[in-house]
């Protein structure tokens, strides 16, 4: 019986004794040995100040994973994403922007202040890119090169897609798809918005980029985008069962449909007007044409950028409007007047051109609102190229640079209620630096004006045409890897009375 006793005190004390001293240990180990490797490389040098030289308040979290059970916490089981930048600023305050952690396999500064997040956007040759799995998003693709081969990508892809010339073609040719869509939903009556949000744009996107009509192998092209999505921002094992490792089983798929695409032009010496055209016929400065690899993943990585942030923000834009009756009545006002003054429905036509857009003012305060809430990409990755001093503090050599750009936008500091969906505070444009949606610097998304023309042109055509309602106006926020209703924002749908209709007329 003593025995019994002494054996279970011995239990009770490791339970309650070395088991939470083990916990502390781990919690502090992987930043303490952060902090002794950086103060032995720095150990005699000081800042420009002549300060000894530190590395940004924060901390690593535990072994392996670090913080990122913390992330998941925040944005998956409490839905409270913006509390994991909040919790660092109640603990170590909010000067000057900059947080140490350890996310996505790699010790980080987060940078989440307007101008800590313009100087790293805009210090390219400070900060080089790195993703946590560079081969989804394209090894070779716009957005992981740098330099002159940068350069060249990227003035290619803004004269194709955001000239004014460019944008009036393709302002053209989807909105048909568009019109059509719409009835389809109106005849439906019910629909899960996101999904069929996703199917419009992405048929937008398959035909502009890649003259691609809906097939059964567009389905699974869409299915692999969306496998390949779910493993952008999660941690990088590649191990069945993880995300990340279906994900590189979705972009090798995607790889080989876009190179049997390639493959196939090249055999008949088949040209068309779209985007992957284009990257055939590139050539650099030695009038060398791009590889094959080169061509599909830019193309691979185009259509990810072109279509599921833009369907992202739509769906937002849906989801809001619905429980926004007023901001929803000055769109329709503003839309019904913009048709009326084309003719309306008797003229015939029910497009809006480019040109029609700029007189659009109201509509696009809904627009930049939208993409301000949806908050499609919470953070930029960057890598620090060399030892760089900011703010007192160091941002070590090789270490992951997280622009949170998220906090910005939710922020009451920058905008007043953030979480209230409110088109009239673009009344006043936001304080510099505070509005970063495309990014910054360099690098700023060259589809930003291509992802605003989309949006205008179906919340133009909803707006005169149709009225909707969700399902389920509470239901929870998902914020991995993208910001969405957990039931995909699910509505019914219907055309708009015949009395609207004859106003416009």
């Amino acid at each position: 019986m003593c025995g019994t006793v002494r054996e279970s005190a011995w239990w009770v004390g490791l339970v309650f004794g070395a088991v939470p001293l083990l916990c502390f240990a781990a919690w502090h180990a992987t930043d303490a040995w952060y902090n002794a490797a950086f103060a032995l490389k720095h150990r005699n040098k000081k800042s420009t100040n002549g300060d000894r030289r530190r590395i940004p308040p924060g901390h690593m979290g535990i072994p392996f994973l670090g913080e990122t059970l913390s992330l998941l916490w925040y944005f998956k089981l409490a839905r409270r994403p913006d509390e994991f930048i909040g919790a660092k600023k109640r603990a170590y305050g909010g000067k000057p922007g900059l947080y140490r952690s350890h996310l996505f396999g790699s010790p980080a500064i987060i940078a989440c202040s307007p101008a800590a997040n313009k100087f790293v956007l805009q210090s390219a040759e400070c900060f080089g890119i790195r993703w946590p799995v560079a081969e989804l998003v394209g090894v070779t693709s716009v957005v992981n090169v740098e330099g002159r081969s940068h350069e060249r990508l990227r003035g290619f892809i803004l004269a194709a897609i955001s000239r004014p010339s460019s944008l009036r073609s393709i302002a053209s040719m989807v909105q048909p798809n568009v019109v059509a869509a719409l009835q389809a939903w109106a005849d439906k009556g019910t629909i899960i918005a996101a999904t069929e949000i996703r199917k419009v744009t992405f048929t937008n996107i398959c035909k502009m980029f890649v003259s691609m009509e809906p097939s059964p192998l567009t389905d699974k092209i869409d299915q692999w985008f969306h496998g390949l999505l779910a493993g952008f921002r999660a941690f990088p094992l590649d191990f069945p069962g993880t995300a990340s490792h279906a994900a590189r089983k979705c972009r090798r798929n995607l790889d080989a449909a876009f190179q049997e695409e390639l493959e196939a032009r090249k055999k008949v010496g088949k040209e068309c007007d779209d985007l992957m055209n284009g990257f055939m016929q590139m050539v650099n400065e030695q009038g060398e044409k791009l590889s094959d690899e080169e061509v599909v993943d830019n193309m691979v990585s185009l259509v990810i950028a072109g279509y599921e942030s833009t369907t992202n923000a739509i769906m937002w834009a849906i989801y809001h409007l619905a429980k926004s009756p007023i901001a929803l009545s000055k769109l329709r006002e503003e839309n019904v007047a913009m048709s009326k003054s084309k003719g309306g429905l008797s003229s015939g036509s029910l497009t809006i051109t480019h040109d029609d857009i700029p007189k659009m003012k109201y509509t696009a305060k809904v627009v930049e609102e939208t993409i301000r809430m949806a908050n499609i990409a919470p953070m930029i990755h960057r890598v620090a190229n060399r030892d760089v001093e900011y703010g007192g503090y160091i941002i070590p050599e090789g270490w992951s640079v997280l622009v949170w750009v998220r906090s910005l936008h939710t922020d009451p500091e920058y905008y007043q209620d953030p979480l209230t969906f409110n088109p009239d505070r673009w009344d006043e444009p936001a304080r510099p630096g505070t509005f970063q949606a495309f990014g910054g610097g360099p690098r700023i998304c060259a589809g930003n004006m291509l992802a605003r023309l989309q949006l205008t042109i179906i919340l133009h055509h909803l707006s005169i045409g149709y009225e909707w309602e969700l399902l389920n106006p509470d239901a929870k926020i998902d914020y991995l890897p993208h910001p969405r209703p957990v039931d995909g924002a699910a509505m019914k749908i219907r055309k708009l009375a015949t009395t609207i209709n004859k106003q416009m007329d």
